[in-house]
């Protein structure tokens, strides 16, 4: 069964101003690697705008209203790092509306699997905050859906970007219907994810000290987060993608290669075929070295391709 990539080209619009990491060209580079042979058999789809009714499942309705309210005319700096454009909100719109249309094609067993293909990430926002270059939490509104719509119980999240994704962990940290579960470098943005964070038993961290490489990564998951994920027995996977673990990334000191992206892909599938008729959703998180990302997102599309 199919694969289908859920973007949209607005997203090149989203303007951070120069010499921003979280760049146009992040999304050219992963387009352009999925333009490969390999990847002719995938379905192509054009991500929808979000409605706010998805959004306040998971954002606090006057948080969306204000994001909703901002001048579209001009940059705009939310913080340090995130930054709001005149095609920031249709861009953030579709994000979540890819995440939501991709749970929906997998639910409706209309592809085996999703990947979301957009910017900005999504996992650093918060309920009410936007922060880390992100503004919707795209991941959570995502499983709010599933669980909305499809009527799931148990909906999974699981986190391989470097950064800890303090918004998912925040927004779900009291609901036991939802599992999160991240590996991420500790010390790193945004200070959160220790072990010690478990929610009502549904958080589980792993963090790995900078330097740390694909044997202590492989390890973290296989012994710390895959048993729990398994016994949590979840009817959606929901992965929050990114690839700035790789070596090559400028944002963070972890040393992770594409073979890694490649294992942890067909870890999390194996997981999904033994709880969930294997529907997987994955969402593009960081990854900012952009021939890394490339090359990594590339085998993880592969992977859920299972060539």
């Amino acid at each position: 069964m199919s694969v289908a990539v859920f973007t949209h080209l607005v997203a090149l619009e989203h303007d951070t101003g120069p010499h921003h990491p979280e760049c146009p060209d992040r999304l050219r580079y992963v387009l352009r690697a999925l333009e490969a042979p390999e990847f002719a058999p995938l379905l192509r789809e054009e991500a929808p705008m979000a409605t706010r009714e998805q959004l306040i499942a998971v954002h606090d309705p006057a948080f969306v209203d204000a994001i909703f309210a901002l001048p579209q005319d001009r940059m705009i700096a939310i913080d340090g790092d995130t930054i709001f454009s005149p095609g920031t909100l249709e861009t953030v719109l579709r994000g979540a509306g890819g995440a939501v249309a991709a749970v929906d094609v997998v639910m409706q067993a209309k592809a085996k699997a999703a990947f979301v293909a957009m910017r900005p990430p999504g996992h650093h926002a918060e309920t009410d905050r936007a922060m880390g270059f992100c503004f919707f939490n795209n991941v959570a509104v995502a499983a709010r859906h599933a669980q909305a719509k499809w009527g799931l119980k148990r909906v999974a999240v699981v986190d391989f970007d470097v950064h800890h994704g303090n918004g998912t962990q925040e927004i779900f940290y009291q609901d036991p219907t939802v599992l999160y579960a991240s590996s991420h470098q500790s010390p790193c943005f945004p200070g959160t994810g220790s072990k010690s964070e478990t929610g009502v038993g549904n958080i589980f961290n792993m963090p790995l000290p900078p330097g740390a490489g694909g044997k202590e990564f492989r390890e973290a998951w296989r012994e710390g987060i895959l048993p729990d994920l398994r016994a949590f027995a979840p009817e959606l996977l929901i992965i929050s993608a990114g690839f700035d673990a790789h070596a090559a990334d400028p944002l963070a000191q972890l040393q992770l290669q594409v073979p890694d992206y490649t294992w942890i892909t067909q870890e999390l599938l194996a997981v999904a075929d033994e709880c969930c008729p294997g529907r997987v959703v994955s969402v593009l998180e960081g990854g900012y070295n952009l021939e890394a990302l490339a090359q990594s997102c590339a085998a993880h599309v592969r992977g859920l391709m299972r060539l």
